[in-house]
C-alpha cells in the first residue's frame, strides 16, 4: 500500500503492557480497580469496580501505570472493548488488561485507538483468541498486534475527521446528560418536593402528605403489558433484544429476515410504548418508543408496557426509569431469583405512582415533552454520527479512501 507501512504494537507504541495479576482487599474508601469487564464500548463502568487502598493502589501503579492518552483494552471475556485516556488525572488502577503506552504521543494514541476498531484489527483479535469457556488475549497477541499507518500528513487528516465526528458525538452526549438531569430535577421538584404547590393545602395520604385534589394510583390501573404477536410470516423486519436497548435509547436499526430471528421474536410495538427488560433492572435496559414502529419485533424478555392514555406515556416512562424505582425492582428481583434477577409485569403493575388534577398533570406533560423531545433529537443525531463515523472508519483506515477523493 503506497506510503503506508505496517508495524507492530510493539513497534508503534511506546511499550505494551497488562494491569496487575494480584488482588488487592476491597476498601470502603480508597482508589478504584478497574478490570476488563468495567471496560465497555469507549467507557469504563465504575458502579461495580470495588475500591483499594491507596498503599495498594501505589503498588499496582508500580508496575502498571495509566497515564494520558494511553489506551485501555479488554482482553479477557469480552474482547476489545478499548478506552483511551484523554485526562491528565488518573485515580485508578487497573487489572487483567491491556495497556498500549503512548508516552504522552497524542496523534499515535488517537490512530492507534481507532486503528483497535477497524475492520482489519478485528480480524486479527478472531484469529488470537484463546481459550474455550472464556475467551482471552495473551500479552504477546497485544504486543504483535499489527497496525497500518500513512505518512504524517495523511494520518494527521484521517485522525482529524474521525475525532470531529467523535467530539460531536460526545458533546451531544454531554447536553442530554444535563437535559436528563433538568427533567429528573423537575420531577422531584413537582411530585416529590411538590414545590410549585407548597402555599395549598395538603392531606394524608398512603404515600405522606400529598397536595389535596391528588390521588395515589396503582400503575396497574394505568398501563398494561401488551403481548401481541407480529402478524408478518415473511420478510425483514428490525429485532430488538434487551441488549438492543439502554437508557432510554434503540440501539439498532438494522433489518433482519423473520425466518432468521430468534423463537423469542415475537411482540409488535407501537409508538408511545414503554420497552422494559424484565432481567436485572438495573442494567437500566428500557427506551421509550419515540417513533413509528410498524417494522420492528421485540423479544418476549422485553415487556411492552403501553399507558391507557398517550398523554401519560412520558409521565409513567419517567416514574419507571428514575432510580428509585429502578432500585426497588432490582431488589424485588433479587429476593426472588439470584442469577438472572427477573422482575414481571406483576411487579410493576403495583406500583404505587402519584397524579395530580388534569390541568397539573397537562402542563407538567408539556414541559417534560418539550425537554424529552430534545433529548430524543440530539439521540438521533447521536446514532447518525455514530453511523456515519462506523462507515468512514474502516475505509479511511484501510486507505480504501483516499484523503483526495475525501476533499472532493
Amino acid at each position: 500500500m503506497e506510503e503506508w507501512k505496517e508495524y507492530k504494537a510493539s513497534e508503534f507504541c511506546e511499550s505494551v503492557t497488562d494491569g496487575t495479576h494480584d488482588s488487592p482487599r476491597p476498601k470502603d474508601e480508597g482508589f478504584y480497580l478497574i478490570t476488563s469487564k468495567h471496560l465497555k464500548d469507549s467507557y469504563i463502568d465504575f458502579s461495580s469496580a470495588k475500591l483499594i487502598s491507596k498503599e495498594d493502589y501505589q503498588k499496582v501503579i508500580q508496575r502498571s501505570k495509566v497515564e494520558q492518552y494511553d489506551i485501555l483494552f479488554s482482553m479477557i471475556g469480552t474482547i476489545g472493548n478499548t478506552f483511551r485516556v484523554t485526562s491528565p488525572k488518573i485515580e485508578f488502577a487497573v487489572k487483567n488488561m491491556g495497556i498500549f503506552k503512548f508516552g504522552g504521543n497524542n496523534l499515535n494514541s488517537k490512530w492507534f485507538y481507532y486503528w483497535l476498531k477497524s475492520t482489519k484489527a478485528k480480524e486479527y483479535i478472531n484469529t488470537r483468541v484463546s481459550g474455550s469457556t472464556q475467551g482471552y488475549l495473551t500479552l504477546n497477541s497485544l504486543r504483535e498486534f499489527p497496525v497500518l499507518c500513512p505518512n504524517y500528513k495523511t494520518q494527521e487528516t484521517i485522525v482529524s475527521i474521525l475525532s470531529s465526528l467523535d467530539d460531536k458525538i460526545e458533546l451531544n452526549r454531554r447536553i442530554n446528560e444535563n437535559l436528563e438531569q433538568q427533567a429528573q430535577a423537575l420531577f422531584k421538584s413537582w411530585f416529590v418536593d411538590f414545590e410549585p404547590f407548597k402555599n395549598g393545602k395538603f392531606v394524608d395520604s398512603e404515600l405522606g402528605m400529598i397536595p389535596e385534589g391528588w390521588k395515589v394510583c396503582e400503575l396497574g390501573n394505568l398501563c398494561d403489558s401488551i403481548s401481541i404477536t407480529h402478524p408478518c410470516k415473511k420478510g425483514e423486519l428490525i429485532f430488538l433484544n434487551t441488549g438492543d436497548i439502554e437508557n432510554g435509547f434503540v440501539l439498532t436499526n438494522k433489518y433482519m429476515n423473520i425466518k432468521d430471528m430468534p423463537g423469542q421474536a415475537k411482540k409488535s410495538i407501537k409508538e408511545n410504548d414503554i420497552l422494559y427488560s424484565e432481567i436485572r433492572p438495573i442494567n437500566r435496559h428500557y427506551a421509550f418508543v419515540n417513533f413509528p414502529a410498524h417494522e420492528y419485533i421485540v423479544s418476549t424478555k422485553l415487556m411492552v408496557i403501553r399507558a391507557i392514555n398517550e398523554k401519560l406515556s412520558i409521565r409513567l416512562y419517567q416514574y419507571l426509569t428514575s432510580d428509585d424505582i429502578i432500585n426497588e425492582l432490582q431488589h424485588e428481583a433479587e429476593s426472588r431469583s439470584g442469577t438472572f434477577p427477573q422482575i414481571r409485569f406483576e411487579n410493576i403493575k403495583k406500583l404505587k405512582i402519584l397524579i395530580g388534577p388534569n390541568n397539573i398533570e397537562n402542563q407538567y406533560t408539556e414541559f417534560i415533552g418539550n425537554i424529552y423531545k430534545m433529548i430524543f433529537q440530539y439521540r438521533k443525531e447521536i446514532i447518525k454520527l455514530e453511523h456515519l463515523r462506523d462507515t468512514l472508519l474502516p475505509k479511511l483506515m484501510s486507505g480504501e479512501l483516499k484523503i483526495n477523493d475525501f476533499n472532493n
